[in-house]
């Protein structure tokens, strides 16, 4: 199955702050992960106001990193070669580092394939029901794709 992702962190190369994997039919997963040190200043006015801005059912406090990983682990495991679509590197290297639990240690995942849709032009959050929410912002990658791109 393809699952689109996107994820919100605190400014460029900081930690995760919230990840979602929409895919093309099914379950959608987010997760809002527990942020440590200060805060960018950008990311406190146009990311942390709009985290719980998702469903009902999917509403949750921010958890563990290493909570988050097994999550993640525990949606992709049904999947035997689950294709992760994104538009920017840096969700994937943000999903790759929530992965790892320790030195040499990661959660159990199956293999793999990673898709980067390089979209000059486009803007998932400017295309997204709750601009900057993970989720919203995964689900407007989607339709983009979707809709324009096949």
């Amino acid at each position: 199955m393809r699952y689109f992702l996107d994820t919100e962190f605190n400014g460029f190369g900081g930690g995760l702050i919230s990840l979602a994997l929409v895919p093309d039919h099914g379950e959608e997963f987010y997760v809002i992960v527990e942020c440590e040190g200060p805060i960018h200043p950008w990311v406190e006015r146009h990311v942390l106001p709009y985290l719980d801005h998702v469903p009902v059912g999917m509403k949750a406090a921010p958890v563990s990193r290493r909570a988050a990983a097994d999550a993640l682990s525990a949606y992709l495991a049904p999947d035997r070669s689950p294709e992760i679509v994104a538009d920017w590197p840096e969700d994937i290297a943000q999903l790759c580092m929530l992965l790892l639990t320790g030195p040499g240690d990661m959660v159990p995942i199956p293999e793999m394939l990673f898709r980067i849709y390089p979209m000059p032009g486009f803007s998932t959050a400017d295309n997204s029901k709750v601009p900057h929410n993970a989720l919203h912002d995964a689900r407007a990658l989607r339709d983009h794709v979707c809709d324009t791109l096949e």
